[in-house]
């Protein structure tokens, strides 16, 4: 199960977990050269990872960062680092250590770094200390870079990799995905990312690569049992009317937006949860100018989606119940035009849909008299999932199997493991497996007629299903029902909101009219079937409940199942003494463990259960891989997988999609790997001296203009907090030194009379929202001589302000919000006559104008940058401070810039604002400000105005 790595003669030998020849090949490979590896996903990534990690820290001497990885991946490799460390018994190794948190104070993170270790930082505070030379680059030993897919010419990963080459050119540098989907996606993407992370050599390991496929399949292959559950009629017939409804909205899509690229705008891609963000990345450039149809129909695309999956996942009762929160959100309420509907709702595929899914829960001939007591012929059908009855099949065999095979022959404990595809769909089944065996108990008390059929009682009573939950379903369904009508209306008002995102398409009357709080959908009766009934506007009526019908129902249940025996536990006081005495845990062979799919997760879950029997709920191919390669590496632990799907469904047809995806992604990678040239970077610290002084040259004198020559490269100094930005990135690729700063006063220092407060639009209208803008232009005019405001577009997104408004906008107004932000820029513009207003479509752009600013000007003095806008005597080493806080007491009235720099440093948390006397604040922050600061503490919660 181990290999022995490199170790010296008086060290002992590092012992690795690689038990598979391909993970042997792979880490051979990345001990002898920098490369990006791209594995297919289920195949042990972070397993390789963490024995590369392992095996220089066991050589000790080392400073070597992490990068990218995520809170759960930290968990993941730590655990795993001592896990190893305590096996080979090295006495080097020093496990991984996380510097995750602005909390850490600068001194901290350097006695951590002076020690050297194994390190993961976030990226932005690993900008920073590079920058700042808190971490000095060339002693680093190497790096690992994870999620490579992400990193793009812009991100902060490559801005690190970046620093690190240019001043450690003999350093280590690995790259690991297990993702080659976004490889593949625009022109010569590989060769992009490559030149991104300064790699060369990439390492493909598909799934039918041939040495993964001889570790996977050989001997020790584990035993797996497909599958095939038919759906019921009804369900079938609502996945056609889905598929229908999609395929209409898709064709809808095309004729409106005849000018972009449709390609991909198919049915099958339609089914993937990126088909929402390949439309939207499309739209954007022109989303102001996209009409509200549009729109409508792009979220209607995901809404269809997420139905189709809940078909699969939910029960017939939550089914319905879904569907009855979309059609209120979908139909406007009387009075309303009838463009302002979802399309889709007009088709008779959405008849079949909602009429489909209301008789898999109940059905009948609902018929309306007079005084509303009409109900013969009511009664529930509660159709329940074709799974869960081969799920009991399923346990009944293994059952059996452990009946007669007492005692397993191998490592195996013997237990259950149910994989499903979320936490919804777990709890759904631990209450079927709970109640599968449960009885109605007007039957056990003998209440019930047997009318000559004892026989079904009997079989009832034996037989193992899900009625007695999903009659619990129903009850609750009906009780649920009779509370919705007073929030349905208000449903579709929301919807409206959400499809034009901050802004709401005015619709006239619609939106403000509310539908009566008695309002019912009707239920068609069953006379002609075949004749589907509309409203007034013309969209389906969908057959729903009186008070009465509801009731009728309500009394049908048997009133008895109300108790619940899981409900009854006392739930007192237990201090535990003696818990040996009276407990005891059950053994494994008992252990029924459902648990959703986690990702690379999932390998510690099949490490520490060690389950001798797994059931996939749900297909899903990296999960199937686990179990091969878990299968694999341990030669006395048997695994037997049932693998179940539903025939002919979508959920088939995603899980061969995305595997034929992944398939051909690595097909493509392969292609360009062999017909990809070899790139040799020039990098700028190998330049002449000479020429690196004749570059800084500037020529331009006309106009006032001085003639200006130094070998010092430019500088600017950059809010720490401008880091999360890609500008900084940027900047430091056109040869600027970047000095990161804790500024008070603005996000970019130029010169030492040009002072840059950037402002991306969402910002810029939360800053003018709370009147933080006006502080900031203010603040800069006391200190600097040229304040300049950067408004910066997204480079994926239109050069125009017309998609934006203020988040207060309302339904009816959205002729006044083209001409609101500019009206608030003119006023900005009237009160500080002096700003000037940087327009940039892009940070390349920014990067371009700040290069211009900065011509034949003087260099900025950082320490000067960071004293401007302090209280005196404050220290500007040490000031580090919680964002949360302070962003909460900007919000509140009074509260200004200086305000808060001043209550931040007297008192010590919000509660402490709250609490403080009037008197005291007002000699802090002034009078007025604090007579509105204690005014917004002191008001009361309830509306006073309701109340009298």
């Amino acid at each position: 199960m181990s290999t022995t790595g490199e170790g010296s003669t008086s060290d002992p030998p590092v012992r690795l977990s690689l038990p598979l020849e391909y993970e042997q090949d792979i880490f051979h490979s990345l001990r002898a050269e920098d490369a990006l590896v791209i594995l297919a996903r289920g195949l042990g990534l972070l397993r390789l990872v963490t024995n590369l990690l392992h095996s220089y820290d066991a050589a000790g001497n080392n400073l070597i960062l992490l990068v990218g990885a995520d809170e759960r991946e930290n968990g993941w490799i730590g655990e795993a680092l001592a896990e190893q460390a305590a096996v080979s018994g090295s006495p080097k190794c020093r496990g991984l250590k996380l510097v995750n948190t602005d909390l850490m104070s600068v001194g901290t993170r350097e006695k951590l770094y002076a020690g050297g270790g194994t390190f993961s930082i976030t990226s932005r505070i690993l900008i920073v200390d590079f920058l700042s030379g808190l971490l000095d680059a060339s002693t680093v030993t190497g790096m690992l870079v994870l999620h490579a897919e992400r990193i793009g010419a812009t991100s902060q990963e490559a801005f690190i990799v970046r620093m690190f080459r240019q001043k450690n050119k003999n350093g280590f540098l690995k790259a690991f995905s297990d993702q080659p989907e976004p490889f593949t996606a625009g022109y010569q993407p590989l060769t992009t990312i490559l030149r991104n992370l300064f790699l060369r050599k990439p390492i493909l390991y598909p799934r039918f690569h041939v040495t993964v496929a001889q570790s996977l399949e050989g001997k020790r292959k584990a035993e797996v049992i497909e599958l095939e559950v038919p759906m019921t009629d009804s369900m079938r017939a609502i996945q056609n009317a889905i598929l229908e409804c999609v395929e209409v909205s898709i064709s809808e899509l095309k004729k409106g937006n005849l000018g972009l690229e449709m390609e991909d705008w198919t049915l099958d891609s339609a089914l993937h949860r990126s088909f929402d963000t390949i439309v939207r990345r499309q739209l954007d450039p022109v989303w102001h100018r996209t009409s509200f149809r549009t729109k409508q129909i792009v979220r209607d695309l995901s809404l269809l989606r997420t139905i189709l999956h809940s078909l699969l996942t939910f029960d017939a009762v939550s089914f319905n119940k879904y569907l009855d929160t979309v059609l209120a959100a979908s139909s406007p309420p009387p009075g309303s035009t009838r463009q302002s509907q979802s399309p889709w709702l007009f088709l008779d595929a959405a008849h079949t849909l909602f009429d489909s899914a209301k008789r898999r829960v109940y059905t009948g001939k609902i018929t309306e008299s007079a005084n509303g007591n009409d109900t013969d012929g009511l009664h529930p059908v509660l159709e329940e999932m074709p799974k869960w009855s081969l799920l009991a099949e399923i346990l009944e065999e293994v059952e059996q199997d452990m009946y007669f095979n007492p005692t397993p022959l191998d490592e195996s404990n013997g237990s259950i493991l149910i994989m499903c595809g979320d936490q919804g769909t777990c709890r759904q089944l631990r209450e079927v497996l709970q109640t599968m065996h449960a009885v109605r108990d007007d039957i056990i008390n003998g209440d019930v007629e047997a009318n000559g059929d004892d026989e079904d009682i009997v079989e009832e009573r034996k037989a193992a299903n899900a009625n007695f939950m999903m009659r619990r379903k129903l009850r609750n369904y009906l009780q649920w029902k009779r509370d919705f009508a007073r929030v349905s209306s208000n449903l579709f008002a929301e919807n409206q909101k959400a499809i034009n995102g901050t802004s709401s398409h005015g619709s006239g009357q619609s939106s403000r009219g509310r539908a009566p709080p008695n309002k019912r959908r009707r239920m068609r009766g069953g006379g002609n079937t075949s004749n589907i009934n509309r409203t007034a506007s013309g969209s389906i009526h969908v057959a729903g409940d009186k008070d009465a019908h509801i009731q009728s129902l309500m009394n049908e249940l048997a009133p008895e199942e109300t108790t619940d025996a899981a409900a009854k536990l006392d739930l007192g006081a237990d201090p535990l003494e003696n818990m040996e005495d009276y407990y005891e845990l059950y053994p494994m062979q008992d252990v029924v463990l459902v648990h959703p799919y986690d990702g690379d997760m999932d390998d510690h879950l099949l490490e520490e259960v060690k389950p001798r029997y797994v059931i996939m709920y749900e297909p899903d191919a990296a999960f199937i891989r686990r179990v091969e390669t878990y299968r694999s590496s341990h030669r006395n632990r048997q695994v037997r997988v049932y693998f179940m799907y539903y025939g002919g469904s979508v959920e088939e047809q995603r899980y061969l999609s995305s595997v034929r995806r992944e398939k051909d992604s690595f097909t493509k990678l392969i292609r360009e790997r062999g017909n990809m040239a070899l790139t040799f970077g020039q990098e700028a610290a190998n330049l002449d001296p000479q020429e690196s002084f004749l570059r800084t040259v500037n020529t331009r004198i006309a106009g006032g203009g001085r003639l200006a020559a130094t070998a010092e490269p430019p500088r600017v100094v950059v809010d720490v907090r401008e880091f999360r930005s890609s500008l900084p990135s940027l900047l430091h690729g056109r040869n600027m030194v970047v000095v990161p700063c804790q500024l008070t006063v603005g996000d970019y220092i130029l010169t030492p009379q040009i002072c840059i407060e950037r402002k991306s639009i969402k910002d810029l209208i939360s800053s003018f929202n709370d009147g933080r803008l006006y502080n900031q232009a203010e603040t800069m005019f006391q200190h600097y001589a040229s304040p300049m405001l950067l408004i910066e577009f997204d480079a994926q997104k239109a050069f125009t302000l017309e998609p934006f408004a203020d988040l207060s906008q309302t339904i009816g107004t959205s002729s006044l919000v083209g001409s609101d932000l500019q009206s608030k820029l003119v006023i900005l513009c009237l009160a500080f006559p002096k700003l000037r207003i940087i327009w940039s479509s892009s940070p390349y752009q920014t990067a371009e104008i700040f290069a211009e600013l900065k011509k034949t000007q003087e260099e900025p003095d950082p320490i000067r940058a960071v004293s401007i806008g302090l209280v005196a005597g404050e220290d500007t080493e040490g000031r580090t401070f919680n964002q949360t806080p302070q962003d909460m007491l900007r919000a509140v009235p009074g509260v200004t810039g200086k305000a808060l720099q001043r209550l931040t440093l007297e008192y010590e948390n919000v509660l402490a604002v709250a609490n403080a006397d009037g008197d005291e604040l007002a000699g802090l922050i002034g009078g007025e400000k604090s007579r509105q600061l204690r005014a917004f503490f002191d008001r009361s919660v309830w509306d006073v105005e309701s109340l009298d």
